[in-house]
């Protein structure tokens, strides 16, 4: 399927104009000819008539001048060729031209007077034929077809050269006509390739809206984008602002309970019942900052960000080299400086901050963050030297609240978080089997 509008328009005006031209070449080949046989019929007329005005009668005879008044008629090689017969239909006179062709033609005396034909002969050559009756000649009454004859041929050949000129210039016209379609198609659709430089604009986030320097047939659309940006903003705003409000009214609560759950910790006889209720509590808190995290870095639908990846990176490794700074874990960094993400910079640190702690905390002393541009689309890769995901628990894990590392605190919901930033901008997470031993998580960008 064509998905460029420039070229399914022009696609569209060339088969017009090639169905235009292909009924276009007929006509005027048949006008042409039409043209060019009634130019025939008149000079086959005004020959006929040279002939009349020479010949005279006398007793009953017809007699003819060795030079006619037309040179045509006496070249021996002469394509003009000149018969005078009686009126029993026999050849009395001929031109020197004819000597050498015998034409089979019968005159009729239908009372017409004149006559244009085309005759063909046995061996399957035309001619041109104008016939003239004449029966009063020289003030003496007489009666004799005058004939002059031309060969086809000359015709047939003027008629294919016209033909090949024909096919030639429309040829020529339709390669011009294309060009300025072409031309003429690239300036008019300017203004989508504007709009499409806007649109570029408001997803990197240069700009927030669309202008109005559109044709009047596209302010509509460009308003309707408008409205759909700043309705979306807004409500991102007040999403936003609503998850704030929430996390602030739950708070205090939980603030309470964990105060509460402390109290009662400090009775032996109530400290499994504290224990219980602290670790609701936190499942509590790990829970609400889950959802918020969850829709607050959810993508935006027309505004793409654009980050840098390196940097964020280098930012989160030195973090966590100062929390794990007795493991002295070493790091690799394999990524180009001019690295970028399409993704929101808060959605990129929640994401890398789950999968780099993840590696630093299971790893056994090296850590590998690489990047491999692809026509299919980047990958980044976090790997460790760690113990690694058994393939059957490698589904379960990105599971909310799954977990197979039992001996530090959590509930399981970080890889769970990073799946669904991941997704919600189109990409994927594979889990698989590293170089250096352990885990190899693998997001795969969409082109």
């Amino acid at each position: 399927m064509i998905r460029s509008l420039r070229v399914r328009l022009m696609l569209a005006a060339a088969t017009l104009a090639v169905i235009f031209m292909l009924l276009m070449l007929p006509a005027l080949q048949s006008a042409f000819s039409l043209a060019l046989e009634s130019s025939i019929e008149k000079r086959l007329a005004s020959d006929v008539t040279t002939l009349i005005s020479a010949a005279r009668v006398e007793d009953d005879r017809l007699l003819m001048p060795s030079l006619l008044p037309g040179e045509q008629f006496s070249l021996p090689d002469s394509r003009l060729l000149g018969y005078i017969y009686n009126r029993s239909g026999k050849l009395v006179w001929r031109s020197r031209a004819t000597e050498d062709e015998n034409i089979e033609y019968q005159p009729r005396y239908d009372g017409l007077g004149t006559e244009f034909a085309k005759i063909r002969q046995p061996s399957g050559e035309e001619f041109f034929v104008y016939d003239v009756e004449v029966k009063l000649l020289g003030g003496r009454n007489a009666a004799f077809s005058i004939v002059a004859v031309q060969p086809v041929r000359e015709y047939q050949e003027t008629i294919s050269g016209l033909r090949k000129k024909l096919y030639l210039g429309f040829g020529g016209a339709l390669l011009v006509l294309l060009v300025l379609l072409w031309g003429g198609l690239t300036w008019s659709l300017r203004s989508l390739r504007g709009m499409s430089k806007e649109l570029d604009q408001v997803e990197v986030g240069s700009r927030e809206s669309l202008s109005e320097n559109h044709p009047s047939e596209l302010l509509r659309l460009t308003d309707s984008l408008n409205r759909l940006l700043r309705s979306e903003r807004e409500q991102r705003i007040r999403y936003r602002d609503s998850l704030g409000d929430l996390a602030h009214s739950l708070k205090t609560p939980l603030a309470v309970l964990q105060g509460v759950s402390e109290k009662i910790a400090k009775r032996p006889e109530d400290l499994e019942q504290a224990r219980i209720l602290q670790s609701q509590i936190e499942r509590m808190s790990q829970q609400i900052g889950y959802q918020l995290q969850r829709a607050s870095l959810r993508k935006s639908g027309l505004v793409r960000h654009q980050v840098a990846l390196k940097p964020v990176v280098e930012s989160l490794c030195n973090t966590l080299e100062k929390v794990y700074r007795d493991k002295r874990v070493g790091v690799t960094l394999d990524l180009p400086d001019d690295c970028q993400v399409q993704m929101e910079e808060g959605a990129l640190l929640e994401m890398l901050g789950n999968l780099l702690e993840n590696a630093y905390r299971l790893c056994l002393g090296e850590v590998r963050v690489s990047w491999r541009p692809s026509m299919m689309g980047d990958e980044l890769c976090i790997e460790d030297d760690g113990p690694g995901v058994p393939q059957s628990q490698r589904a379960r894990i990105l599971e909310r609240g799954e977990r197979l590392d039992r001996q530090n605190p959590g509930q399981g919901i970080g890889l769970a978080v990073v799946k669904d930033i991941i997704e919600s901008y189109g990409a994927q997470l594979t889990l698989g089997d590293s170089m250096l031993g352990g885990a190899a998580f693998r997001i795969q960008f969409a082109i």
